[in-house]
Protein backbone atom coordinates (compact mmCIF):
# COMPACT_ATOMS: atom_id res chain seq x y z
CA UNK A 1 0.00 0.00 0.00
CA UNK A 2 1.38 3.75 -0.84
CA UNK A 3 1.38 5.55 2.11
CA UNK A 4 -0.35 8.81 1.10
CA UNK A 5 -0.71 10.96 4.48
CA UNK A 6 -1.06 14.17 3.20
CA UNK A 7 -3.04 14.90 0.58
CA UNK A 8 -2.60 18.43 -1.25
CA UNK A 9 -5.65 19.90 -2.50
CA UNK A 10 -5.61 22.45 -5.23
CA UNK A 11 -9.10 24.07 -6.24
CA UNK A 12 -9.13 27.12 -9.14
CA UNK A 13 -11.92 29.23 -8.58
CA UNK A 14 -14.26 30.34 -11.71
CA UNK A 15 -14.92 26.83 -12.39
CA UNK A 16 -18.49 24.88 -11.89
CA UNK A 17 -18.80 22.37 -9.42
CA UNK A 18 -15.18 23.05 -7.81
CA UNK A 19 -16.20 23.89 -4.54
CA UNK A 20 -18.52 20.71 -4.43
CA UNK A 21 -15.51 17.89 -5.47
CA UNK A 22 -13.57 19.57 -3.04
CA UNK A 23 -15.51 19.32 -0.19
CA UNK A 24 -16.67 15.76 -1.35
CA UNK A 25 -12.64 15.15 -1.03
CA UNK A 26 -12.23 16.59 2.37
CA UNK A 27 -15.76 14.59 3.60
CA UNK A 28 -13.87 11.36 2.41
CA UNK A 29 -10.48 11.76 3.70
CA UNK A 30 -11.88 12.42 6.99
CA UNK A 31 -13.26 9.30 6.78
CA UNK A 32 -9.89 7.79 5.66
CA UNK A 33 -8.55 9.31 8.53
CA UNK A 34 -5.68 10.85 5.56
CA UNK A 35 -4.63 14.67 6.68
CA UNK A 36 -5.70 17.17 4.39
CA UNK A 37 -3.79 20.32 3.02
CA UNK A 38 -4.95 23.68 1.66
CA UNK A 39 -3.25 25.83 0.26
CA UNK A 40 -4.85 29.80 1.24
CA UNK A 41 -7.01 30.32 -1.62
CA UNK A 42 -8.54 26.83 -1.80
CA UNK A 43 -9.68 26.85 1.64
CA UNK A 44 -11.10 30.44 0.83
CA UNK A 45 -13.41 28.10 -1.14
CA UNK A 46 -14.39 26.16 1.37
CA UNK A 47 -14.80 28.09 4.46
CA UNK A 48 -11.00 27.04 5.44
CA UNK A 49 -11.95 23.59 6.18
CA UNK A 50 -9.08 21.15 5.80
CA UNK A 51 -6.46 19.54 8.62
CA UNK A 52 -4.05 22.35 7.81
CA UNK A 53 -3.05 25.48 5.08
CA UNK A 54 -0.29 26.77 3.59
CA UNK A 55 0.88 29.11 0.81
CA UNK A 56 0.83 27.70 -2.53
CA UNK A 57 4.13 27.08 -3.28
CA UNK A 58 4.63 25.23 0.24
CA UNK A 59 2.13 22.87 -0.87
CA UNK A 60 3.83 20.17 -2.89
CA UNK A 61 6.47 19.75 -0.40
CA UNK A 62 4.36 19.57 2.65
CA UNK A 63 2.22 16.83 0.90
CA UNK A 64 2.70 13.05 -0.40
CA UNK A 65 0.48 13.39 -3.38
CA UNK A 66 -1.40 16.58 -4.72
CA UNK A 67 -5.12 16.56 -5.86
CA UNK A 68 -5.86 19.01 -8.35
CA UNK A 69 -9.48 19.92 -9.18
CA UNK A 70 -10.75 22.01 -11.91
CA UNK A 71 -9.65 22.27 -15.74
CA UNK A 72 -6.16 21.39 -17.49
CA UNK A 73 -5.34 24.66 -16.73
CA UNK A 74 -5.25 24.40 -13.17
CA UNK A 75 -3.17 21.45 -13.66
CA UNK A 76 -0.54 23.31 -15.52
CA UNK A 77 -0.54 26.24 -13.04
CA UNK A 78 1.06 23.98 -10.57
CA UNK A 79 2.71 22.04 -12.95
CA UNK A 80 6.27 22.98 -12.11
CA UNK A 81 6.32 23.62 -8.14
CA UNK A 82 4.81 19.65 -7.79
CA UNK A 83 7.30 18.75 -10.88
CA UNK A 84 10.09 19.93 -8.88
CA UNK A 85 8.78 18.77 -5.05
CA UNK A 86 8.66 15.17 -7.06
CA UNK A 87 5.64 14.07 -5.49
CA UNK A 88 2.71 12.57 -7.71
CA UNK A 89 -0.77 14.71 -8.61
CA UNK A 90 -3.62 13.26 -9.82
CA UNK A 91 -6.79 15.49 -11.27
CA UNK A 92 -10.72 16.06 -11.23
CA UNK A 93 -12.03 17.28 -14.13
CA UNK A 94 -14.30 20.35 -13.56
CA UNK A 95 -13.50 21.87 -16.64
CA UNK A 96 -13.91 21.38 -20.46
CA UNK A 97 -11.33 18.23 -21.91
CA UNK A 98 -10.20 16.67 -19.05
CA UNK A 99 -6.69 15.23 -20.89
CA UNK A 100 -5.02 15.51 -17.60
CA UNK A 101 -7.50 16.14 -14.91
CA UNK A 102 -9.17 13.09 -16.30
CA UNK A 103 -11.08 11.59 -13.27
CA UNK A 104 -14.98 12.73 -13.77
CA UNK A 105 -16.74 14.31 -10.52
CA UNK A 106 -19.01 11.30 -10.77
CA UNK A 107 -15.98 8.97 -9.78
CA UNK A 108 -14.46 11.08 -7.26
CA UNK A 109 -14.81 8.35 -4.02
CA UNK A 110 -14.23 5.50 -6.01
CA UNK A 111 -11.00 6.77 -8.17
CA UNK A 112 -9.45 8.11 -4.65
CA UNK A 113 -10.08 4.81 -2.92
CA UNK A 114 -8.15 3.03 -5.23
CA UNK A 115 -5.57 5.38 -5.47
CA UNK A 116 -5.20 5.18 -1.81
CA UNK A 117 -5.51 1.53 -1.77
CA UNK A 118 -2.19 1.47 -3.96
CA UNK A 119 -4.06 0.33 -7.56
CA UNK A 120 -3.25 3.25 -9.95
CA UNK A 121 -0.30 3.56 -13.14
CA UNK A 122 1.85 6.55 -12.79
CA UNK A 123 2.83 8.48 -15.96
CA UNK A 124 5.98 10.52 -16.01
CA UNK A 125 5.44 13.36 -18.30
CA UNK A 126 8.78 15.24 -19.33
CA UNK A 127 8.45 19.09 -19.36
CA UNK A 128 10.35 21.68 -21.42
CA UNK A 129 12.87 24.56 -20.26
CA UNK A 130 13.13 27.44 -21.66
CA UNK A 131 16.21 29.94 -21.26
CA UNK A 132 18.04 33.18 -23.31
CA UNK A 133 21.36 33.55 -24.14
CA UNK A 134 23.32 36.20 -22.93
CA UNK A 135 25.29 38.29 -24.55
CA UNK A 136 28.74 36.36 -22.10
CA UNK A 137 27.51 33.00 -23.09
CA UNK A 138 25.09 32.24 -19.67
CA UNK A 139 22.01 31.36 -19.60
CA UNK A 140 18.79 33.14 -18.00
CA UNK A 141 16.15 30.90 -17.24
CA UNK A 142 12.44 32.12 -18.78
CA UNK A 143 10.14 29.70 -17.93
CA UNK A 144 9.20 25.73 -17.40
CA UNK A 145 5.91 24.61 -19.20
CA UNK A 146 3.92 20.93 -19.28
CA UNK A 147 1.99 21.56 -22.63
CA UNK A 148 4.14 23.88 -24.84
CA UNK A 149 6.85 26.93 -25.26
CA UNK A 150 5.34 28.93 -27.90
CA UNK A 151 6.71 32.14 -29.60
CA UNK A 152 4.27 34.66 -30.91
CA UNK A 153 4.29 38.31 -31.81
CA UNK A 154 2.25 39.29 -28.82
CA UNK A 155 -0.75 41.33 -28.76
CA UNK A 156 -0.39 42.47 -32.59
CA UNK A 157 -1.68 40.24 -35.35
CA UNK A 158 1.88 40.38 -37.07
CA UNK A 159 4.48 38.14 -38.79
CA UNK A 160 7.41 37.69 -37.07
CA UNK A 161 10.52 36.01 -38.37
CA UNK A 162 12.89 33.60 -36.98
CA UNK A 163 15.35 30.91 -37.37
CA UNK A 164 15.24 27.31 -36.40
CA UNK A 165 18.12 25.32 -35.22
CA UNK A 166 18.26 21.52 -33.55
CA UNK A 167 21.13 20.88 -31.81
CA UNK A 168 23.15 23.62 -33.52
CA UNK A 169 21.74 22.44 -36.99
CA UNK A 170 20.28 24.87 -38.88
CA UNK A 171 16.28 23.61 -40.19
CA UNK A 172 15.10 26.96 -41.51
CA UNK A 173 13.91 30.44 -41.11
CA UNK A 174 10.71 31.33 -41.23
CA UNK A 175 8.14 34.16 -41.16
CA UNK A 176 4.88 33.09 -39.56
CA UNK A 177 2.84 34.28 -36.68
CA UNK A 178 4.92 31.74 -34.55
CA UNK A 179 6.06 28.25 -33.73
CA UNK A 180 4.76 25.94 -31.23
CA UNK A 181 7.95 23.87 -29.03
CA UNK A 182 4.98 21.16 -28.18
CA UNK A 183 5.67 17.89 -25.33
CA UNK A 184 3.98 14.55 -26.60
CA UNK A 185 1.14 15.99 -23.36
CA UNK A 186 0.66 19.57 -25.41
CA UNK A 187 0.23 17.63 -28.69
CA UNK A 188 -3.77 17.71 -27.62
CA UNK A 189 -3.66 21.18 -26.78
CA UNK A 190 -2.77 24.19 -28.59
CA UNK A 191 -0.79 22.19 -30.80
CA UNK A 192 -3.92 20.19 -32.23
CA UNK A 193 -5.27 23.38 -33.12
CA UNK A 194 -2.55 24.93 -35.11
CA UNK A 195 -2.10 21.29 -37.09
CA UNK A 196 -0.30 19.09 -34.74
CA UNK A 197 -0.09 15.37 -34.49
CA UNK A 198 -1.28 13.70 -31.38
CA UNK A 199 1.55 11.95 -29.92
CA UNK A 200 0.86 9.06 -27.11
CA UNK A 201 2.30 10.85 -23.93
CA UNK A 202 5.07 8.37 -23.44
CA UNK A 203 6.76 8.92 -26.71
CA UNK A 204 10.19 11.17 -25.59
CA UNK A 205 9.78 13.63 -28.57
CA UNK A 206 9.30 17.22 -29.29
CA UNK A 207 6.89 18.66 -32.07
CA UNK A 208 7.14 21.57 -34.13
CA UNK A 209 4.50 23.50 -34.82
CA UNK A 210 4.39 26.67 -37.70
CA UNK A 211 2.15 28.99 -36.49
CA UNK A 212 -0.01 30.17 -40.09
CA UNK A 213 3.54 30.12 -41.82
CA UNK A 214 4.18 32.49 -44.93
CA UNK A 215 5.10 28.85 -47.11
CA UNK A 216 3.26 26.18 -48.72
CA UNK A 217 5.51 23.67 -47.78
CA UNK A 218 6.08 24.26 -43.82
CA UNK A 219 4.71 21.31 -41.79
CA UNK A 220 4.80 20.31 -37.88
CA UNK A 221 8.75 18.13 -37.09
CA UNK A 222 9.01 15.92 -34.70
CA UNK A 223 12.17 15.21 -33.07
CA UNK A 224 13.71 13.44 -30.14
CA UNK A 225 12.95 14.85 -26.91
CA UNK A 226 17.01 15.06 -26.00
CA UNK A 227 17.13 17.51 -28.88
CA UNK A 228 18.30 21.10 -28.08
CA UNK A 229 16.31 24.02 -29.85
CA UNK A 230 16.76 27.23 -30.83
CA UNK A 231 15.32 29.91 -31.85
CA UNK A 232 16.88 32.95 -32.97
CA UNK A 233 14.30 35.48 -33.70
CA UNK A 234 14.15 39.22 -36.06
CA UNK A 235 12.95 41.59 -33.56
CA UNK A 236 12.08 45.23 -35.47
CA UNK A 237 11.34 48.42 -33.31
CA UNK A 238 7.73 47.99 -34.03
CA UNK A 239 7.18 44.44 -33.09
CA UNK A 240 8.80 42.66 -30.04
CA UNK A 241 7.66 38.61 -30.36
CA UNK A 242 6.95 37.16 -26.54
CA UNK A 243 7.82 33.82 -25.38
CA UNK A 244 5.45 31.99 -23.59
CA UNK A 245 5.49 29.40 -21.39
CA UNK A 246 2.05 27.05 -20.97
CA UNK A 247 0.45 30.59 -21.59
CA UNK A 248 1.62 31.62 -18.10
CA UNK A 249 5.69 33.28 -18.08
CA UNK A 250 6.19 35.81 -20.99
CA UNK A 251 9.50 37.27 -22.02
CA UNK A 252 9.40 39.79 -24.97
CA UNK A 253 12.48 39.14 -27.00
CA UNK A 254 14.53 41.17 -28.75
CA UNK A 255 16.60 41.19 -32.27
CA UNK A 256 19.03 38.62 -32.40
CA UNK A 257 17.95 36.93 -29.16
CA UNK A 258 18.41 33.45 -28.87
CA UNK A 259 16.04 31.09 -26.94
CA UNK A 260 16.97 27.58 -25.88
CA UNK A 261 14.14 24.73 -25.38
CA UNK A 262 15.37 21.65 -24.06
CA UNK A 263 14.16 18.52 -21.61
CA UNK A 264 13.41 19.91 -18.08
CA UNK A 265 15.68 18.15 -15.73
CA UNK A 266 12.40 17.08 -13.42
CA UNK A 267 8.89 14.93 -14.95
CA UNK A 268 5.23 15.65 -13.42
CA UNK A 269 4.40 12.25 -11.82
CA UNK A 270 0.54 12.21 -13.11
CA UNK A 271 -1.02 9.20 -11.59
CA UNK A 272 -4.33 7.64 -13.04
CA UNK A 273 -6.90 4.92 -12.56
CA UNK A 274 -6.23 1.38 -13.56
CA UNK A 275 -8.72 1.33 -15.79
CA UNK A 276 -7.25 5.13 -17.93
CA UNK A 277 -6.89 4.79 -21.36
CA UNK A 278 -5.07 7.93 -23.05
CA UNK A 279 -6.96 6.16 -26.19
CA UNK A 280 -10.14 6.39 -24.36
CA UNK A 281 -9.56 9.96 -23.20
CA UNK A 282 -8.68 10.90 -27.21
CA UNK A 283 -12.27 9.11 -27.84
CA UNK A 284 -14.42 11.06 -25.25
CA UNK A 285 -12.75 14.51 -25.59
CA UNK A 286 -11.86 14.17 -29.34
CA UNK A 287 -15.08 12.91 -30.14
CA UNK A 288 -13.76 9.94 -32.06
CA UNK A 289 -15.83 6.84 -32.85
CA UNK A 290 -16.60 4.04 -30.78
CA UNK A 291 -16.26 -0.11 -31.27
CA UNK A 292 -18.29 -1.14 -34.29
CA UNK A 293 -21.68 -3.02 -33.77
CA UNK A 294 -21.66 -6.37 -35.10
CA UNK A 295 -24.08 -8.17 -35.62
CA UNK A 296 -25.20 -11.63 -33.70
Amino acid sequence: MIPFQNIGLVGRPGHDGVVDSLERILDYLTRRGVNSVLDFQTAGLVGNRGDSHCESDELANKSDLVIVVGGDGSMLHVAKTIAEAQIPVIGINRGKLGFLTDIPPSKIEDSLEEVLNGNFSVDRRFMLAASKREQEGSERTLGMALNDIVLHPGNAAQMIEFELFVDGRFVYSLSSDGLIVATPTGSTAYSLSAGGPIMHPTLNAIVLVPMYPHSLNSRPIVVDGDCEIKLVVAATENLRPQISCDGQEVFEAQAGDEILIRKAERALKLIHPLEHSFYGACRSKLGWGNRLEKEE
